[in-house]
């Protein structure tokens, strides 16, 4: 074998090659179109769990498939050399042409809606601009220096300390306009100063950096208003669909870290200056962001060392909040702004979880009330103004649509919702053939699936006294390749050439995800005490949890069985949280007692939780009692 190998990469649909690279025998496809700078999408962290690294290998010898390309890709498309670029090692010089599994456009993305109202909040966001006048220096022996007589025009207790950028545009602001200039502080501290009266020019940012997207607001501090909002899928999403995933292929290696953190700090900047774009604003003239996510993004963001977080103890590098000038970090694109992030509860109890605390008010509830963030890291939160319990509760990719065969995230093209009676009708955002299945539509699917008896109550795919099902809806199960499926969209009315369907691999990745949000809220509830009926209110927050259907979701067991009164919607609570804490510096104090006082609870180290988690992956109480029946 010879010492290295040449690997070039073509665009999908031509042969021209655009990357080349040299590497060493042995490494994985994936792993050499990463270093090559070639995006390919590894939604499992490169576990072969799904499709979506796939290559077509154009030139070249490759290993014989693993048995994880078969299973996901099927003996057909073995045969004609595609291969899970994770799973297949480069053994010799080879041209690949990476596959996209689907063209996905228009995602949905969740932002806030038009921002905090304005009796949630006192406006006190620790940035003021005073408007003064100044005079140079003009006598040799009086003892003073530039920013000392414009220390003295403030007149307000104000730290002489100036940070150097500042310095440096001092001599010419102070003598530009005869010394009428504008001085901006962030918590009496000065962060920018301008010549003439800029006061009407007073910006925020306000972003929640998730796992699967980023959406951010910018604010007028002095109103309250939001000016624009922006918002896409998080650029990190390439290197695994969890944060598992991520935390995988970082651990150990400073230069993927840097990747990764490159990746988020580009999209940020990108947003900033869309924003102030779209509003017509100056991005100097912002003065304060603030930043919440998980602990893995917060740290990322950060340039902190993530290895430990996925290690046991699962302990973050630190939890307090931090307050960072954007030069430092660095945010071209808002060079004046204070930086805020909100503290952290626990290794996969974020800061998004306190601004979704801060958003719901839940801390102050009389009674109990739970919030849930459903994602591919849900969390949940439970209690009132006695006292408050968090969990983690890792859902993985699946209600994303990661992980499961035709998965897909809520963009064009998926299948968001159905219904099925003599036959199944799909409902396809954007009204166009369908390419895919999105989490709602999971959820939806296996909702109508088991009211349609096509699903038993343990999660399998019916097999017999198929006589019972009507014709059309017997005719979609099928065994797709030696596995039992079900067919929702058939190649002739959907947008790809071959079925979309719903196996029997899919369903149990299903279960898994929504016993874990299931489970954790049921371990909660019995720490604490409280019984279905002593819940005033379940909130469902988050990107993704504001588009699914709650009475499916209760269906399948991924809510518990409340009356629906009870559940309801509340958004991007977390993004909501994040503006708030801009707007109010009281509320991004009281968010630091909250990470404090929340106490958080490990569900992997409890005892009972196994068997919760069993119970919870179950669609009904039915399959408990089949199982017990059949075990005597």
């Amino acid at each position: 074998m010879s010492k290295t190998v040449k690997v070039s990469f073509v665009r999908p649909g031509t042969e021209s090659r655009f990357r080349t690279i040299e590497v060493a025998p042995g490494e994985s496809m994936l792993r050499v179109a990463q270093g090559a700078g070639v995006d390919i999408v590894a939604t499992c962290g490169a576990r072969g769990r799904c499709r979506s690294c796939r290559v077509k290998v154009l030139k070249g010898d490759i290993p014989p498939p693993t048995v994880q390309d078969t299973v996901q890709l099927g003996h057909e498309e073995v045969q004609e050399r595609f291969r899970l670029s994770c799973q297949t090692r480069v053994i010799a010089d080879c041209t690949i042409m990476p596959v996209p599994p689907k063209t996905e456009t228009g995602h949905q993305i969740l932002g806030t809606g038009a921002g905090v109202a304005s009796d949630r909040v006192s406006l006190d966001s620790g940035v003021k601009k005073h408007v003064v006048s100044a005079k140079a220096p003009a006598e040799e022996h009086h003892q003073t220096s530039d920013v000392e007589e414009i220390v003295s025009a403030v007149g307000a207790a104000v730290d002489p300390v100036v940070p150097l950028a500042v310095l440096r545009r001092v001599p010419q602001v102070l003598r530009a306009r005869k010394g009428r200039l504008t001085v901006t502080t962030f918590n009496q501290r000065i962060i920018d100063i301008e010549p003439d009266d800029t006061s009407s020019h007073c910006y925020g940012m306000a972003f929640d950096i998730g796992t699967t997207s980023i959406v951010g607001s910018l604010m007028d501090l002095a109103t309250g208003e939001q000016l624009a909002a922006v918002g896409g899928v998080n650029p990190q999403a390439v290197y695994g669909g969890d944060l598992m995933s991520r935390i995988a292929y970082a651990q150990f290696d400073s230069k993927k870290l840097t990747t990764l953190r490159a990746r988020v700090l580009n999209q940020i900047n990108d947003f900033i200056k869309q924003a102030c774009d779209s509003a017509g604003v100056s991005a100097g003239h912002i003065y304060k962001i603030v930043i919440v996510g998980n602990t893995c993004m917060h740290h990322i963001f950060l340039g902190i060392d993530t290895s430990y977080v996925g290690l046991a103890p699962y302990a973050p590098v630190e939890r307090e909040a931090i307050v960072i000038p954007a030069s430092e970090l660095p945010l071209k694109s808002a060079v004046n702004a204070q930086v805020c992030f909100l503290p952290i509860v626990a290794g996969f109890v974020g800061a998004d979880t306190i601004a979704a605390i801060l958003a719901t008010r839940i801390y102050d509830s009389d009674g109990i009330r739970v919030l849930v963030d459903i994602g591919t890291n849900g969390e949940v939160v439970m209690g009132s103004k006695q006292k408050l319990m968090a969990c983690s509760a890792p859902a993985g990719p699946a209600l994303e649509g990661g992980q499961i065969k035709h998965g897909m995230r809520g963009a064009v093209g998926a299948i968001q919702a159905l219904s099925i009676t003599d036959d199944v009708v799909c409902d396809v955002i954007g009204d166009v053939p369908a390419i895919g299945l999105c989490g709602s539509g999971l959820i939806d699917a296996a909702a109508k699936m088991l009211d349609a008896g096509v699903l038993d109550a343990a999660g399998r795919l019916r097999r017999s006294d198929m006589e019972q099902l009507p014709p059309a809806v017997r005719a979609r199960l099928v065994g797709a390749q030696g596995e039992r499926a079900f067919v929702l969209a058939r190649a002739q009315e959907a947008g790809k050439d071959e079925d979309i369907t719903l196996t029997q691999l899919d369903i149990r990745q299903l279960q898994f995800a929504k016993g874990a949000i299931y489970a954790g809220i049921c371990m909660l509830q019995k720490l604490m005490h409280v019984v279905d009926e002593q819940i005033e209110e379940l909130l469902l927050c988050g990107g993704f949890g504001n588009y699914i259907n709650i009475d499916s979701a209760v269906r399948i067991r991924l809510l518990p069985p409340l009356p629906r009164e009870r559940l309801s919607y509340v958004g991007n609570a977390a993004h909501l949280g994040a503006q708030i804490a801009l707007l109010s510096e009281s509320e991004r104090t009281r968010a630091a007692r909250l990470a404090r006082d929340v106490e958080h609870v490990a569900l992997a180290t409890a005892p009972e939780f196994q068997e919760i988690f069993v119970d919870a992956c179950n669609f009904s109480t039915d399959a408990i009692q089949i199982g017990r029946a059949r075990s005597r």
